[in-house]
């Protein structure tokens, strides 16, 4: 008999920004392969017999390979379990969720997708600023601050990512941060473009600091600490952050 696999979007790590139907899938699952950034509180959802097994990748630390992790799914669900996948923010957001559809769809396994809410709009809603302003920043992008080998991705479109009117995100780039700027400065991003570091976001450690694209590069040159965290840029709303 063929299992089922349920992709949860699990949230920025506030179990009440959990969905319905992701509290469901995690309370019926027999076997739940959850990320570092998923665990905690969120998997207090999962029933108490449910397998519980943490596959999830954080920069600098020893991590599993990625065709373990899919081999895993494809194993359990094979066996006739179901499983939740749970992945951080939303699944199809960085979250290396072709390399583990393409394995189920080349097993004959099913599977659904359930949206979770983007750490990125956690974090505009905690900070308490819009991620567009109208007249200002018509347009928002996400980018990923680092490559499968932990260092800044090359083929990155610099030219848009130092566009002034738009408001730029950018996933997992603590380490990265300082040669990023250096390369949008080049291209014309200013030194002064107003920029947030959120840490932690919707969990009891979160943080946050605002601060020039300058400053916020030296900081990060000189100490990254430990925290999950977001870099917001561009024309943010001179409102919120009322926390640090």
């Amino acid at each position: 008999m063929t299992g089922f696999v349920s992709f949860v979007g699990s949230g920025p790590g506030d179990p009440e920004l959990l969905t319905l139907k992701a509290a469901d899938r995690l309370g019926r699952a027999d076997a739940v392969l959850f990320d570092d950034l998923s665990a905690g509180p969120i998997l207090d959802h999962a029933g108490p017999e449910a397998d519980l097994v943490g596959v999830g990748k954080r920069a600098g630390r020893v991590s599993p390979r990625q065709n373990h992790v899919s081999r895993l799914l494809v194993d359990y669900a094979s066996a006739g379990q179901r499983v939740v996948r749970l992945k951080s923010g939303d699944s199809g957001l960085f979250g290396r969720l072709e390399e583990e559809l393409i394995a189920l769809r080349e097993a004959g396994i099913p599977y659904e997708i359930i949206p979770g809410v983007p750490s990125a709009v956690a974090a505009a809603a905690q900070c308490g600023i819009p991620l567009t302003r109208r007249l200002t920043a018509r347009r928002v992008q996400f980018v990923t601050g680092h490559d499968t080998n932990g260092r800044l991705p090359q083929d990155i479109n610099l030219a848009a990512l130092a566009d002034p009117s738009a408001c730029t995100v950018v996933f997992m780039g603590k380490r990265t941060f300082p040669a990023l700027l250096a390369a949008l400065c080049a291209h014309g991003l200013p030194p002064e473009t107003p920029a947030i570091l959120a840490e932690a976001i919707s969990t009891p450690a979160q943080a946050a600091h605002r601060a020039t694209v300058a400053a916020l590069a030296e900081r990060l040159a000189g100490e990254i600490g430990d925290k999950p965290a977001l870099i917001l840029y561009g024309p943010l709303a001179e409102i919120g952050v009322g926390f640090d």
